[in-house]
């Protein structure tokens, strides 16, 4: 809703306007819902998320970060009530296993250049923030851009909003996010963000330019307001 996208900005607004960077640039605050990763961004190999937990939903034993295992619950409670058998495939991974997978990726390719296109480098994986899930349909452990046309993907894609994730790798976008169409995979965010990115129809990292753009426009024009007579 436009109201929840103008609280947002107030709400950064305020943060700012009180010294809070972490409020002002969130893309920046490892330990907020929109920080960003991508290959530009990476995160430290000494990166741990606190605290994080195995999620109580069906498929292979995953952990998330507890904020985002609890909207993942509810997202399949949602699913469920729909008639969408969900499972979940790959949710937190540290530096270690995103480093083993990326090595056996590099191998099974024959390059890291394909590697690079399928899977992140260690420390470039939203993964490590434990913020991210795999999904698939259920008693089907792959992962497909075929996942998309399948009525469990085309659920994810029209209600993952609802619940704070976002479909972080959308088609069409592959230059902007360096990777593949990826409809298996959701990143929490928080439901004002998630609703605002699924409106919008954009990346992440575009969205993340325009909302620092609003609100930086949103203080000058506030400033201005306050000083004027």
């Amino acid at each position: 809703m436009l109201l929840e996208r103008f609280l947002t900005i107030v709400i950064a607004a305020a943060g700012l306007m009180t010294g809070s960077m972490e409020t002002a640039m969130p893309d920046k605050d490892i330990d907020g819902t929109l920080f960003l990763v991508n290959r530009q961004h990476a995160l430290s190999e000494k990166y741990v998320p606190a605290p994080i937990r195995t999620t109580e939903t069906v498929g292979m034993s995953q952990q998330m970060r507890d904020d985002a295992a609890l909207a993942l619950e509810q997202l399949f409670e949602g699913a469920r009530a729909d008639g969408i058998r969900l499972s979940t495939v790959s949710g937190y991974r540290s530096y270690s296993k995103q480093s083993t997978i990326y090595a056996r990726k590099v191998k099974n390719t024959g390059s890291e250049k394909e590697a690079d296109r399928l899977v992140a480098r260690p420390g470039t994986s939203e993964h490590q923030l434990a913020l991210a899930m795999d999904l698939s349909t259920r008693n089907d452990s792959s992962l497909s851009a075929r996942f998309g046309e399948t009525p469990e993907g085309k659920w994810v894609y029209a209600n993952a909003h609802k619940y704070g994730f976002i479909v972080r790798y959308p088609l069409g976008y592959e230059d902007i996010t360096g990777y593949d169409y990826e409809p298996w995979h959701i990143r929490y965010v928080g439901i004002p963000h998630a609703e605002a990115i699924f409106r919008s129809g954009l990346p992440m990292e575009t969205y993340m330019s325009h909302y620092k753009l609003e609100l930086y426009d949103y203080l000058i024009q506030l400033t201005t307001n306050e000083v004027l007579p």
